[in-house]
């Protein structure tokens, strides 16, 4: 059931797809997803009309939108008809822009990106892993000079980065961030703690406290049907309460990746869950949780 909290969701994905083309949405078969079985929500639109009816009956007063998937040359596309539709209904507040740290053309399109109204920051899905069933890239882009390089140029664009990574590359990223503490950076999906053996557990949690203590980091509590499938609120509880244990609830937020989550569970069942587990913290805790520290992240 929902509550009166104010929700300002920063991870949001939307697509038309008439306009591009997913092939992670649109491939016959789907490829494999390291995030689960795409299949219930693919080969249809998703629209903001889509999303408000998900997250009803919720008091969705923002949002923002993170790329979804679009291939160097049509990432520009996205944010053109995002835009459009920030100016035309008012959401999304935040645009989070799809743009590759080795795309020849970077300087054009962050700059292209970066003159949109409502753009905020840059995301690449930078996760490796040893499990080829797991990783999104063939090598670890972090491990490369020429992608911190591409990487350094959006601080004189006063663009964000958001994060989706693996906790084996937590310490590598740590140490990019130290180098460039003008870039702030968000963590996604609660830093995707995949391998949940006690090893793979303790290095997302060093990871985690190595991100921390970088001042420009925060993370986004979302996408917990990724590494647990079957997840409940027990199950969630832990790896929620120790991100913000690590960030504390000044550099926390909560956020759907609707409609991807959706494959694990529904919107109403995600933010409960958040509500639940923080049903002892303060009304000024919750309230940064659940909205301001997105607003003040995305500056939205």
């Amino acid at each position: 059931m929902a509550s009166d909290l104010r929700i300002v969701d920063p991870h949001v994905h939307l697509w038309d797809l008439s306009r591009a083309r997913y092939g992670w949405l649109q491939d016959d078969p789907l490829p494999n997803n390291p995030g689960g079985d795409m299949s219930s929500i693919a080969h249809r639109n998703y629209l903001l009309k889509d999303y408000l009816a998900d997250a009803a009956p919720w008091r969705i007063d923002k949002i923002v939108h993170v790329e979804a998937g679009m291939p160097i040359g049509a990432q520009l596309g996205e944010t053109v008809w995002l835009q459009a539709m920030a100016d035309d209904y008012g959401y999304p507040q935040g645009i989070v822009a799809g743009a590759n740290m080795l795309d020849p053309d970077l300087d054009a399109l962050l700059e292209a990106h970066a003159a949109r109204t409502n753009v905020r920051g840059i995301r690449q899905i930078v996760c490796w892993h040893a499990d080829p069933l797991k990783t999104y890239n063939a090598a670890d882009p972090l491990q490369d000079p020429a992608w911190e390089a591409g990487f350094g140029k959006l601080a004189k664009h006063g663009l964000s980065f958001d994060l989706q990574l693996y906790p084996t590359q937590m310490a590598t990223a740590a140490a990019i961030a130290a180098r460039h503490p003008d870039i702030p950076l968000i963590v996604n999906h609660a830093g995707l703690p995949t391998d949940r053996d006690e090893a793979g557990m303790a290095t997302w949690r060093e990871g985690l406290r190595l991100l921390a203590a970088q001042p420009q980091v925060s993370i986004k509590i979302s996408g917990l049907g990724i590494t647990d499938r079957n997840w409940t609120v027990d199950s969630v509880r832990p790896i929620i309460l120790e991100c913000i244990e690590a960030f504390g609830t000044k550099r926390s937020m909560f956020a759907s990746d609707f409609p991807v989550d959706r494959v694990h569970g529904t919107f109403d069942a995600v933010y409960s869950a958040f509500d639940l587990v923080t049903a002892d913290f303060s009304p000024t805790e919750r309230e940064r949780l659940f909205a301001s520290n997105a607003e003040a992240a995305y500056r939205i």
